[in-house]
């Protein structure tokens, strides 16, 4: 989700509210602690020097049981970041902390964010040698195609 996706949902919200992608909420009393961007810069397995750039929001879970972040607030912050940062419209990246630190791509179902599981990658399989995925066949559909009896001479 770009930065400028969650400032059109945000003030659509009575509420914020975060759901890992598993199916657990972050708690209602979440803060948002930091809203930044994060510049990676780095050289691939292939060689290829790469460049990315996201806004990054960290949730913390605190003992302020009574704390409630509303749309309008976390919509001030970004906004704020946003000056003092002058964040581009990039997307957002959440860490968010379970066992340890863990970093999430952000999407909305319509009724609040999802915090969707990030993947690693290889960014130059082909200078890596990693095969293309093959294509997966079921042999049971194949029954109906013309074969060779065995003996003939067709193959």
């Amino acid at each position: 989700m770009k930065l400028s996706t969650i400032k059109d949902i945000l003030p659509t919200l009575d509420n914020v509210a975060f759901q890992l992608e598993n199916g657990t909420w972050v708690p209602e009393h979440f803060h948002v602690t930091e809203v930044g961007v994060v510049t990676k810069h780095f050289i691939d397995c292939g060689g290829t020097i790469r460049t990315e750039k996201v806004v990054n929001f960290q949730l913390w879970n605190a003992d302020d049981f009574e704390h409630r972040l509303k749309p309008a607030r976390l919509l001030n912050i970004i906004r704020l970041s946003e000056d003092k940062l002058g964040m581009e419209d990039a997307d957002i990246e959440v860490e968010y902390q379970t066992e340890t630190i863990g970093k999430y791509d952000l999407e909305f179902n319509g009724n609040h964010f999802v915090l969707r599981n990030k993947q690693t990658a290889c960014l130059a399989q082909d200078a890596c040698g990693i095969p293309a995925e093959k294509q997966q066949v079921n042999l049971s559909a194949l029954k109906d195609r013309a074969c060779c009896a065995p003996g003939s001479d067709c193959g």
